[in-house]
């Protein structure tokens, strides 16, 4: 992409600012600055958004962000007195209001041994669905025995990512082309027509291995997702498996809320635009946030009635109205649900996701048993699917098998310790206790599950009956006043229509308890 204003062309590609025919000389940081600020030349963009894309979010001061600013107005020979470039909202933020002229397109930039790559460019693309390409990762310390380790990582990485079906995975044979510390992300966005790239440092000290792994958005040449990993040299090829399930379930969320953040930029919302705010909302667990999601599923499916994922979008929001009962009409939620998540699997039967909706709509209905196939299917398609291995834990947790329950979701929270359902999770670890009559954890578990950012009134009431269970009533008549505060309508009957425990002596405790709290 080519920017032209006044006399100054910025070459996206190339990371180079010309004014007329002489080079620009600016930091890296001041040219992303000034890149973002043009980028988004239709509003004003606010300090703390300039700290997120430019600074990853780490605490900057004022004096910091404002030096940038500086630095980019005087390449592009402007000042804060005049402002004719880059114009100051006071309180708010900053704007870019040169006016643009028509520029040529840009060239892509591409290693000399990549030229003969018969490749889109991002202009190019025919899908707005994430990409990424993994790159070979960068050997420290010289060739050896586990040398191999800087290209056995990135492909089984590639492999694994491979399993999800809404990520777009570039092949080894054209993502490995690229080489070396001289190669950008803006480089292999530009060739290979991807948002995101995968890089890696694999650095042997001594009897020691450390890897660092980065996630980059290519065209905003950010990092969205990093991360450090250590191991004995001998153990390396034990531990390949376990950093690459980590890798793929940190992006399986970094990379969607990425893609949130950008869709909120965007002036008009594609299919997959729209997917993506919509999976935003709905990890609110709330009314507002599952009207929302609904709605941008709806219009994600208006521009894609193919998109399976948008379905099985509006599944998992139907499912939300039904299962904590805020739907107006439930009977017609759980219709609703069922019938987006038959018509996800249908469109995509290999979809982790789409398996996965239609085994939790057999939960509204207390059908546990029907609910496992789907969930284990999901699994199977994805092994690293930490929110299958939640949901099969959850379900035959149900069915009276508390240790095997336990097991898989510990499992799924060292997947994703900072999953959106993390709630579901603890409150899964309180029910295996529950079952297995252990009523000190049970409070332990219950409690930490209702103090986890986004439990919804069910999860609170799982708090009260574990500390009902433990002889804590001050306790549990907290969290039950406050889940009837949110919810009027949780009954016993409700919370059993949400929770059929099958194990008999389970769910004879429970109800005790709640007999006990409500009447």
């Amino acid at each position: 992409m080519i920017y032209a204003f006044g006399d100054y062309r910025m070459d996206v590609a190339a990371r180079e600012l010309r004014r007329a025919d002489a080079a620009v000389r600016l930091e890296p940081q001041v040219f992303d600055l000034l890149h973002f600020l043009i980028e988004n030349r239709d509003r004003v963009v606010s300090r703390d958004e300039l700290i997120e894309r430019i600074w990853g979010g780490r605490s900057v001061s004022d004096a910091a962000v404002s030096s940038r600013i500086k630095s980019a107005r005087q390449a592009i020979g402007d000042d804060g007195a005049r402002q004719l470039l880059i114009r100051t909202h006071h309180g708010v933020g900053f704007r870019f209001v040169g006016a643009m002229t028509p520029a040529p397109s840009a060239s892509v930039i591409v290693p000399m041994d990549v030229r003969e790559l018969a490749v889109p460019t991002l202009g190019e693309a025919a899908s707005t669905r994430p990409s990424i390409a993994v790159l070979p990762f960068q050997l420290v310390g010289g060739e050896g025995p586990y040398s191999a380790i800087a290209d056995g990582l990135p492909h089984d990485l590639i492999v694994e990512l491979s399993r999800l079906h809404w990520l777009t995975v570039i092949a080894r044979g054209s993502s490995f082309q690229f080489r070396g510390p001289s190669v950008t992300p803006d480089q292999v966005g530009a060739a290979l027509g991807v948002r995101y790239a995968l890089t890696g440092v694999a650095e042997i000290e001594g009897p020691r291995l450390s890897l660092t792994v980065e996630v980059c958005d290519t065209r905003a040449a950010t990092v969205i997702w990093g991360e450090a990993y250590r191991c004995h040299l001998e153990a390396v090829h034990e531990v390949r498996g376990e950093i690459a399930r980590a890798v793929v379930s940190a992006l399986e969320m970094y990379i969607p809320l990425a893609e949130a953040r950008r869709a909120l930029a965007e002036p008009h919302l594609d299919a997959w635009a729209a997917y993506h705010l919509g999976v935003a909302q709905m990890y609110r667990f709330d009314p507002e946030g599952s009207r929302r999601a609904a709605a941008l599923f709806e219009q994600a499916i208006a521009r894609e009635p193919a998109f399976a994922r948008a379905h099985a979008g509006l599944s998992f929001a139907h499912f939300q109205g039904a299962f904590q009962r805020f739907a107006p009409n439930r009977p017609a939620a759980i219709e609703q649900a069922r019938r987006s998540a038959e018509t996800a699997l249908a469109l995509d039967p290999l979809d982790p996701f789409c398996n996965l909706v239609l085994g939790r709509t057999c939960w509204l209905t207390g059908d546990l048993e029907g609910a496992l196939p789907w969930l284990d299917r999901a699994v199977d398609l994805n092994p690293n699917y930490a929110q299958g291995k939640y949901a099969g834990a959850w379900t035959r947790t149900l069915l009276g098998e508390g240790r095997t329950g336990r097991e898989l979701v510990a499992a799924a929270e060292a997947l994703s310790p900072l999953d959106p359902l993390l709630y579901g999770m603890r409150g899964v670890r309180a029910f295996s206790h529950m079952i297995l009559d252990e009523p000190e954890e049970a409070a332990l578990w219950g409690e930490r599950a209702a103090r986890t950012p986004r439990a919804h009134a069910l999860i609170e009431v799982v708090a009260a009956i574990g500390h009902g269970l433990n002889g804590d009533d001050g306790q549990a008549r907290k969290w039950m006043a406050s889940a009837l505060r949110r919810q009027p309508v949780l009954d016993r009957h409700a919370f059993f229509e949400a929770f059929p425990f099958r194990d008999a002596a389970a769910h004879a405790r429970i109800e005790r308890v709640l007999r006990r709290l409500t009447d």
